[in-house]
């Protein structure tokens, strides 16, 4: 079992991968799957050498890589199979498409079968907005708070709090604002408070709403006062509201309609997504792409994983010289090379895959439809075990040295040494 103390390992997850929108619905797991990824985990330990290995940040990064890829091509692939394990079910799904996308993002979640789902035409006047409180700038380094215990009661439309705050005599105006933030930010009220500067230098508390929009009835989304520390709260400047929420304004088919948020349903088939506005006179058409484009479309989002694991693989072989990794994955598109140029999936010579989206349409349309999409499972399901794989023992592809081997047949699992880095040592020592 791994034992990484090495922060740098954590900076680099959180500056690659963490600020990414990366999340999706195919990483919510029911308790199903979950339990098959643990029985794996265990018995990827109970089955594997122990290692001796000098662990650097390199061989971190890589793995951090190595997972990140297994995890996207596990997500690709899951979208691919939601019919079941063919993809041709993609061929007949209806994928709702914006022709303007930056403004207004689209996805259809009515029913598959329901083939009277008009197109329809939305234009965008303004998206729905939080209610920021944007304090006074004070001196960062100034002291204009005397030290003593304050409280001020926060108010939304829903429920009352009391916050309580404590100024010591060293504590400056940065300090104390921080402290305000941290009590918001912790409430978990709906509420993010953050610090922000001007070019003076100066600091001020800035609080915003996570909910948007404001019906007709609501004068505010949250209020900010208090009866003994008014002073305080009058030098903080967070009572007043700075940017009131607003609502998105729309027109669907030229009618004219609003709502507090910018995601919404309409007639429970298109989820729609604000993202901006649109030119005047020219309204979003919401349609749906064709079966062959909706196909090419999944396809090059399953090549575009596969690449990822060959970058990935390139990446660490340049520098250590371990091509294990490479060889298996490329070894996957070889081996399905002659069928899979068939379908409009060409080899490139940095081992890559990219598609030819004319010649796929013409296949999966032609009457060869059945052998293509026979060809496209059996290399995503090539894929699927692959991303399995490494997802669960990713330090199966660095630079080790076997230190013991289990007695076959004799081993017992150990669940408390389950890890995503199974059969791993590492001495600190080398």
């Amino acid at each position: 079992m791994a034992v990484i103390n090495n922060h740098n390992v954590y900076d680099y997850y959180l500056s690659t991968y963490a600020k990414e929108a990366g999340s999706s619905r195919f990483d919510t797991h029911k308790k199903s799957e979950l339990r098959g990824v643990y029985n794996r985990m265990v018995k990827a330990n109970k089955d594997a050498p122990l290692y001796k290995m000098n662990i650097d940040d390199d061989a971190l990064d890589f793995v951090i890589d190595l997972k990140e890829s297994a995890r996207n091509m596990q997500n690709v692939v899951s979208s691919l199979s939601t019919e079941g394990n063919d993809i041709e079910s993609v061929f007949y799904k209806k994928i709702a498409v914006s022709s303007n996308a930056d403004a207004v993002d689209v996805e259809y979640v009515g029913q598959e079968k329901n083939p009277s789902a008009p197109s329809f035409e939305i234009g965008v006047q303004s998206v729905a907005t939080p209610q920021v409180n944007r304090g006074n700038y004070l001196p960062a380094n100034g002291h204009d708070f005397e030290a003593g215990s304050y409280t001020f009661d926060l108010n939304t439309n829903t429920n009352s709090y009391e916050f309580q705050f404590n100024v010591n005599y060293d504590d400056n105006n940065y300090t104390v604002q921080s402290k305000i933030a941290r009590l918001i930010n912790t409430s978990n009220i709906g509420l993010s408070a953050e610090i922000v500067t001007n070019e003076r230098a100066q600091s001020a508390l800035q609080i915003k709403s996570k909910q948007t929009g404001l019906s007709e009835d609501e004068d505010y989304l949250f209020n900010i006062e208090s009866g003994t520390a008014w002073a305080e709260l009058n030098r903080l400047g967070i009572d007043k509201i700075s940017e009131p929420a607003e609502s998105s304004k729309f027109t669907l088919n030229g009618t004219e309609h609003s709502s507090l948020a910018n995601s919404f349903t309409i007639n429970q088939e298109f989820e729609i997504t604000i993202k901006g506005t649109t030119p005047e006179g020219q309204p979003a058409r919401i349609g749906f792409k064709a079966n062959t484009d909706a196909i090419a479309d999944s396809v090059d989002n399953l090549l575009t994983s596969f690449n990822g694991f060959i970058e990935v693989g390139q990446k660490y072989s340049s520098g250590k010289g371990n091509n294990q990794l490479l060889n298996e994955v490329s070894g996957i598109s070889r081996s399905y090379a002659a069928d899979l140029a068939k379908v409009g999936i060409i080899i490139n010579n940095d081992m890559t895959l990219s598609l030819d989206k004319e010649s796929m349409a013409g296949v999966v349309t032609g009457e060869d439809a059945r052998a293509a999409f026979d060809t496209l499972n059996k290399f995503k399901d090539a894929l699927s075990r692959e991303a399995d794989k490494t997802a669960v023992n990713p330090m199966n592809y660095v630079d080790k040295v076997a230190v013991e081997y289990k007695n076959p047949g004799k081993n017992f699992a150990a669940p408390y040494a389950s890890s995503t880095y199974s059969g791993l040592l590492i001495d600190q020592s080398l």
